[in-house]
């Protein structure tokens, strides 16, 4: 489909790493944000290696190296002190697998600016209200404004236009669990390693940002009161004290430099029955949303991106590219959607026996087998969007 248009719906990593590797093979693009500005929003992510493959495919890893932190462990941890449980060193990763720290606003940039100079166009406040799949496929929009595109790609997110015209409008179930956001100085000296700290029906995950000056605080709470999905709401900072109250280590004076936690209630979508139709494909979290507790969100549609974007250059029949896309995505989607729903509850034991002897087996197979404790995620970390595509 070289020279074809596309338009991209949703100005996120996934839509931008999107516009950026379609122009790089000869696409004409626009991408459509609903937002006023590009700008700074959302908290800390987690760059895998397999993830980082793509970048460095589109020829940026450089530039993210500058502003992340490379990590060098995850430190999984005891919320009474704070002890150490179990540590996996990501130094013994394969040499060409890195793994980074980097803020979600600093990655966004680079992406569009990369896509920008690439070519792509870049519309904002664009909110697309309908999308009508054929040759070419339609858009209606919010002022009533239309237009029409070679194939419309739908990298909006949880709240997917595009996915409900697909598939249909499914109602999600909340899991049980609300989490809180924020970005704090890092004043405890926070060291370039993910820490999860465990506890009684919760847990805090921290690593530093941007080159270290910053913290990135994501806290997790089973919970049976309902709370709205989105992370447009702020919640009272004395509430999520209050919640991690029995935390120790460097938990507390964490907590106390936040001023503006985001609140928002986790709730579970199932992974799209249809990924696309005539003219129209999803990709990220509008096809696949997934629950934070693997830390694969972004990297999945990192890789969703560049495996789009080869499929619809090497294939001419647009519909079987997008037939093959789908085939080499959807089972490792799956995969890790459902790894990501069945993790938060070990990091969540309740009962103190229990968990006891839970954490002294980690810790034990950490001491003992370390290559083992690392390899799990093998099948995560050591996957090549750019070779698989």
């Amino acid at each position: 489909m070289p020279g074809k248009s596309v338009t991209i719906i949703g100005g996120g990593i996934g839509g931008f790493a999107a516009a950026l590797a379609l122009r790089q093979r000869g696409f004409e693009v626009r991408v459509l944000e609903q937002a006023e500005a590009i700008s700074e929003v959302g908290a800390g992510l987690q760059i895998s290696p397999n993830g980082l493959r793509v970048i460095a495919a589109l020829g940026l890893a450089d530039d993210l190296r500058a502003g992340a932190c490379r990590a060098r462990a995850v430190s999984l941890r005891d919320h009474r002190r704070g002890a150490e449980v179990l540590r996996l060193d990501l130094g013994r990763l394969p040499a060409d697998s890195e793994y980074h720290f980097v803020h979600r606003a600093d990655l966004i940039g680079l992406l569009s600016q990369a896509a920008r100079e690439a070519g792509a166009q870049v519309r904002l406040l664009q909110k697309v209200s309908a999308v009508h799949p054929g040759t070419p496929a339609r858009l209606e929009m919010a002022n009533g404004d239309s237009c029409s595109a070679d194939l419309v790609v739908g990298a909006d997110g949880l709240h997917s236009v595009l996915r409900s015209a697909l598939n249909g409008v499914a109602a999600p179930f909340f899991t049980g669990q609300v989490a809180w956001r924020a970005v704090v100085p890092n004043l405890t000296g926070h060291p370039p390693e993910a820490r999860v700290h465990m506890g009684p029906g919760r847990h805090l995950v921290s690593y530093p940002l941007r080159g270290g000056r910053m913290v990135n605080l994501v806290a997790a709470e089973e919970r049976r009161g309902w709370t709205e999905e989105g992370w447009s709401q702020f919640d009272d900072p004395a509430n999520l004290r209050a919640a991690f109250a029995g935390f120790g280590g460097d938990v507390p004076q964490l907590l106390a430099a936040v001023d503006r936690p985001g609140l928002w209630g986790l709730f579970r979508h199932p992974v799209a029955r249809r990924w696309y139709g005539e003219g129209t494909a999803l990709l990220g979290d509008a096809a696949h949303p997934t629950l934070p507790f693997m830390a694969q969100g972004a990297n999945m549609a990192l890789e969703d991106a560049f495996v789009l974007a080869c499929c619809l250059s090497s294939i001419d029949d647009r519909q079987a590219a997008l037939a093959r896309y789908e085939g080499l995505r959807r089972d490792r989607c799956d995969r890790i959607v459902s790894a990501a729903t069945g993790n938060a509850w070990k990091y969540h034991l309740r009962n103190p026996l229990v968990r006891g002897v839970a954490h002294l087996g980690m810790g034990m197979l950490g001491r003992l087998a370390p290559e083992r404790m690392l390899g799990q995620f093998d099948w995560i970390y050591g996957y090549d969007a750019t070779r698989v595509a």
